[in-house]
């Protein structure tokens, strides 16, 4: 791994107080009543992981990561940029993680705006991400989906437009028309704050991310295909005169820590249970809604649907997974080894997963700030300082 090792920590902001008949329910996005929904628990649940965003920061995470979902109890971040702006006067250090919002579902020139104006409240800490958004988001917007990636293009067009050229001016596109471009504020990084594009591994996002060369967040995927994605996607960046820094491409881990591997699963694995099992529970019709997809593209999400949707078996799933659950030396292992093989040091980590309980996430973050993060950083400086030798 080169350069400096850096760790986010991300949080979905579920809602857990689900029915005790919820597993009755065939999908919890999209469909799932929302009725169900108790604002006072609600309340409770955003102070609660909001405090936990904050000790990330204290405990020296390098970013904190938001992100936006729609119509599920998986997540209560319809408006991530709500949650950055709330949280950028009390996060000190780390960065501002937003990813993020699908610009397709958007007016693209408010997006610019309103990201504008975050980078400029954390003083240039904003980072931004643009998914093109899951299949059920599309049941939950009025966007037809068949024409979701050219509209995510040109959407990010508009905006990089926005934060890099002097207004106003003009774009006229096959989805969006503007007269007069002329944001106010503009970002305070230049030329714009740094940019991702978030996915599932699908050739036409690889391709937009290569030839934008933005970094690249693959979601949702094994570690075979993410290593075939990885290989990928530096190919085509370098097709198009880009060289994809180790940095650029997060790899996002479950991880928890405990005092033995036996705790640490005793106490983590019924929440990854839940995450896989019930979180992410949709139907095949939501998640690949008609024209999402290639017809390439949605027999390779098929064969994944098994291992996402299916009956949950804890081994099968951490050898399919980016899952690290153990003690502080057996994450480190898997971290750095992973690390090695994806050519990246930056790891998003998924610490506060599924139902967890608000003390699990506290001694998580904490001995993983105490146990790993300054081993990984000190062991990396030591590899920089002998290289430079």
């Amino acid at each position: 791994m080169s350069g400096n090792i850096r760790f986010d920590f991300m949080h979905f902001m579920p809602y857990t107080h689900l029915p005790p008949n919820q597993k009755e329910f065939h999908s919890l996005w999209v469909d799932f009543p929302n009725k169900y929904f108790d604002p006072e628990k609600g309340y409770e649940l955003y102070q609660r992981y909001l405090a936990e965003l904050l000790l990330a920061d204290k405990l020296g995470f390098d970013g904190v990561v938001v992100n936006e979902h729609h119509n599920t109890a998986y997540s209560m971040m319809p408006a991530p940029n709500l949650i950055a702006a709330a949280i950028i006067p009390r996060i000190k250090n780390a960065k501002i993680c937003v990813w993020g919002t699908p610009p397709n579902l958007e007016h693209p020139n408010r997006l610019a705006e309103e990201y504008a104006m975050l980078d400029v409240m954390s003083e240039g800490r904003l980072e931004v991400a643009f998914p093109l958004g899951t299949g059920m988001e599309y049941w939950s917007n009025s966007v037809n989906p068949a024409t979701a990636r050219q509209r995510h293009r040109e959407s990010i067009d508009i905006i990089l437009q926005a934060w890099t050229q002097d207004g106003p001016t003009t774009y006229y596109g096959d989805f969006y028309t503007y007269r007069f471009l002329n944001p106010w504020p503009r970002p305070y990084q230049k030329p714009h704050p740094s940019c991702y594009i978030v996915g599932t591994g699908s050739a036409e996002t690889i391709e937009l991310a290569a030839k934008l060369g933005f970094g690249y967040r693959a979601v949702f995927v094994t570690k075979r295909r993410a290593f075939d994605l990885n290989k990928q996607l530096r190919e085509r960046a370098t097709a198009y005169g880009h060289h994809m820094r180790p940095e650029q491409l997060p790899l996002q881990v479950i991880a928890y820590v405990a005092e033995s591997k036996e705790k640490a699963e005793e106490e983590a694995v019924e929440h990854i249970r839940f995450w896989f099992e019930d979180a992410l529970r949709t139907t095949p019709t939501f998640l690949n809604p008609p024209g999402y997809v290639s017809a390439e593209e949605l027999k390779i999400r098929a064969a994944l649907a098994d291992k996402l949707h299916g009956g949950f078996n804890f081994d099968a799933i951490n050898e399919s997974f980016f899952i690290a659950v153990g003690t502080g030396d057996q994450v480190i292992e898997q971290l750095e080894q992973w690390g090695e093989q994806m050519n990246t040091n930056h790891f998003n980590i998924l610490g506060a997963i599924g139902n967890m309980p608000h003390w699990k996430v506290v001694k998580n973050i904490s001995l993983l700030a105490e146990e790993v993060l300054p081993r990984m950083r000190g062991r990396a400086a030591v590899e920089r300082r002998v290289a430079a030798e």
